[in-house]
């Protein structure tokens, strides 16, 4: 017997379906019918049966109807010819004493995607507006939308559009529905459906006999309606005051809208409904679906913003579940940090120390940082509870709650203390980038009240020569001046090994530019040091700034039961504003600014043409040796390309600037081993990693460049290759210009 899906299948199909015998047994007909279906959703093309499927249509089997009009609207488009010797079968069951058969061809004529169709479904769907069988016209209502929208270019039809709006009184509920999403479609380009006063109240008197989508579908479509007086902005909360009790939580969102919208001058109706809504939100944030609960917990999270504390009573519903995807933990932890209060710190706090060790580094880095906003308010429990975290010595933990701690000392000078006592010890366990520059920023401000410190901070400056990130660089310079200014005795001789390596030798002109700036302060004299970085230590007025202010209802209303919750405030204003375009990272490096701004010029006409600041690449990967050799094994070859290379400019020269670019080496040459490699890798925002080989052949001085990727996404590769490529141009011709050092 032939396989599914073969040649040979597909030709016994066709024969079967020719053959007499088996038309003659309605069962055994449907059967073979039943398998050519199976074929084409199995993606088989089966479009050689086309005519005897047409045949197949004339029958009374309303079952065996259904499944050749199936295959009719698929196969339409590629069959345009034969397509229309369908016409003349479904416009004679368009006039079939079943109304079943009759909305059947009826949205089958609709559904043929074909050109010059318009013209043959026209009269049978206003035939269908009239039709005596509700089912009928709720499909010739729709036929008029997707009517409208094959034939786009065509003018609008004053006479369908008056007769759709006089159906909205068809004693039908779904007809009502269909229209309004009809009458949507074709109007789109005139500003959608108009609500008028009549109209309004007809949809509101209307809304007891519609099912649940139906009625959420008309609420949405009141919003455009303004009442004229308070009189009747009372009448029409008065109706729908019942909806607010809804089982349905779609109805119930859409009816608190419309009351938010229409009571927008009247706080105490809006704060009453907000109290009402509590329970049904409450329910959909412990809803088994996932999708159900980020939706209601990012609206909870708009209300708090108002209503700050709206939900304190309530906080147990907001713990983590331990199979919740880690963005809803990621959710109710921000939504736990708005309901502490005196009464529930202890059970809060204790929850957010467990999510601490989850084994999710994502989710326990925002339970740290969660704690540090919790700790503006009660900041002895929760330097308490960091401190305990640093006993687990795990790298993530201890580093995401040294930030935690460098922001807490600046916004709450009372920790500062307890804070320093805390931090001996901690430096073994910090690897990031992040986690070093915060714990150096504590050890050079608050240096004099941990007795360590300096020893701490020789040990960075002695490996100074093996750091790549230049922040962590400037950031040590920066702290061992200002501990110099309290303990010079114990910091002068490496202040000045430091500064000299960074001056003498140090590739990264940001690094080296600050270096110069320190010597030539210090060598004006201490007391001008002194004046120059004696600013506060803290300040405890940048907490308003941070925690933000109360937001009036009425500036969240509009968005409110839309996509908007759902998404960042910035991305949401992207995506509306239909831009998908994503900054470069800061810089503050002269050289390297030069760098970006010279990313602007045109590509190279072999490269794909994609700007490069469609890319932004992250700061916080992680990425082993080992994982990067077995990742580059794995995985072929994505992208390859030569750049011609200048004889007089050292190589070891382009890591710096791809590191401000946040492009790492994991791996390189020594300087004049022939060829010369280097092995590098990068993430994006979207989570495609990218691995990267350079090779510099001195014979011909061309770099050889290999870019890999782990996931299929041509886009995101064309867009690193030509950000990459920029860069090593850019490298050459500021080398050039003498804006980098050579040799």
């Amino acid at each position: 017997m032939p396989y599914l899906g073969s040649e040979d299948a597909v030709k016994e199909l066709k024969k079967a379906l020719s053959n007499p015998h088996i038309q003659g047994d309605r069962l055994r007909y449907r059967n073979v019918i039943h398998k050519v279906i199976r074929h084409m959703t199995h993606g088989v093309d089966v479009s050689s049966v086309f005519m005897e499927m047409v045949k197949a249509s004339a029958t009374v089997d309303i079952v065996q109807k259904k499944l050749v009009y199936l295959y009719m609207c698929t196969y339409a488009p590629q069959k345009p010819d034969l397509a229309l010797l369908t016409i003349n079968t479904l416009c004679k069951d368009c006039s079939d004493p079943n109304p079943m058969v009759r909305g059947l061809a009826l949205r089958s004529m609709c559904n043929l995607r074909m050109p010059g169709i318009q013209e043959y479904i026209q009269q049978p769907v206003q035939n269908g507006l009239r039709d005596k069988a509700s089912y009928v016209r709720r499909v010739a209502v729709l036929g008029c939308a997707k009517m409208h929208r094959q034939g786009s270019d065509v003018e609008i039809d004053g006479a369908l559009v008056n007769e759709l709006y006089s159906l909205l009184r068809d004693p039908d509920p779904i007809v009502l529905v269909n229209c309004l999403r009809a009458l949507e479609e074709i109007l789109r380009g005139e500003g959608g459906v108009v609500i008028n006063k009549p109209i309004a109240h007809h949809l509101l008197n209307r809304m007891a006999d519609l099912d649940h989508w139906g009625q959420s579908e008309v609420l949405t479509f009141l919003l455009r309606y303004k009442p004229r007086s308070e009189e009747e902005i009372f009448d029409i909360l008065n109706i729908l005051d019942n909806y607010l009790k809804s089982t349905h939580i779609s109805v119930v969102m859409g009816a608190t809208k419309l009351f938010l919208v229409l009571a927008k001058e009247f706080p105490h109706v809006q704060s009453d409904v907000l109290v009402r809504l509590k329970g049904p939100l409450l329910a959909a944030c412990t809803s088994e679906s996932p999708e159900m609960c980020f939706a209601a917990l990012c609206h909870v999270r708009e209300i708090l913003r108002s209503v700050p504390g709206h939900f304190s009573n309530h906080y147990k519903k907001f713990f983590c579940s331990y199979n919740d995807p880690h963005y809803i933990k990621n959710q109710k932890i921000d939504i736990l940090c708005e309901l502490v209060n005196d009464e529930n710190v202890h059970s809060i706090l204790e929850e957010l120390r467990v999510c601490c060790t989850d084994v999710s580094i994502q989710l326990a880095h925002t339970a740290v940082f969660a704690i540090g906003r919790i700790a503006r308010t009660y900041s002895e429990k929760c330097v308490k509870i960091l401190a305990g975290l640093l006993e687990y010595k795990q790298e993530h933990i201890t580093s995401a709650v040294v930030q935690t701690f460098r922001d807490l000392v600046w916004l709450c000078p009372q920790c500062t203390a307890s804070v320093c006592q805390a931090l001996p010890g901690c430096e073994e366990n910090i690897q990031d980038n992040e986690g070093k520059q915060a714990l150096i920023w504590l050890l050079g401000m608050h240096g004099e009240l941990i007795p360590n410190a300096p020893y701490i901070l020789e040990e960075y400056a002695d490996n100074i020569k093996t750091e790549i990130c230049p922040m962590v660089k400037m950031e040590l310079l920066t702290a061992l001046v200002r501990l110099f200014l309290s303990r010079p005795a114990e910091c002068q001789d490496m202040l000045g090994r430091l500064i000299y390596y960074c001056i003498e030798e140090e590739s990264n002109m940001a690094v080296r530019d600050r270096s110069l700036f320190y010597y030539r302060l210090l060598s004006s004299g201490i007391d001008e040091v002194k004046n120059v970085l004696s600013g506060p230590k803290s300040d405890s007025s940048l907490a308003i700034l941070v925690d933000g202010t109360e937001q009036p209802v009425n500036s969240w209303v509009p968005v409110f039961n839309t996509l908007a919750p759902l998404y960042d405030k910035k991305l949401w204003q992207s995506i509306t504003a239909n831009s998908s375009k994503c900054e470069l990272p800061i810089v503050n490096n002269l050289a390297t600014t030069s760098l970006v701004e010279d990313f602007e010029r045109p590509l190279d006409p072999e490269m794909p043409q994609h700007s490069p600041d469609t890319v932004t690449l992250v700061s916080d990967i992680e990425m082993t040796p080992e994982l990067f050799e077995n990742k580059w094994l794995s995985l072929t070859a994505n992208h390859c390309w030569d750049i011609e290379w200048k004889k007089d400019v050292e190589p070891d020269l382009l890591q710096s600037s791809l590191h401000v670019l946040n492009i790492y080496t994991i791996a390189k040459s020594k300087a004049g081993t022939q060829p010369w490699k280097s092995y590098l890798y990068a993430q994006d925002t979207k989570e495609n990693v990218f691995l990267i080989e350079l090779m510099l052949c001195t014979d011909s001085y061309t770099l050889k460049t290999t870019v890999k990727q782990d996931r299929e996404n041509m886009v995101a590769l064309n867009d690193f290759g030509s950000l990459l490529q920029h860069a090593v141009c850019a490298v050459l011709e500021l080398s050039n210009a003498g804006n980098l050092p050579s040799t």
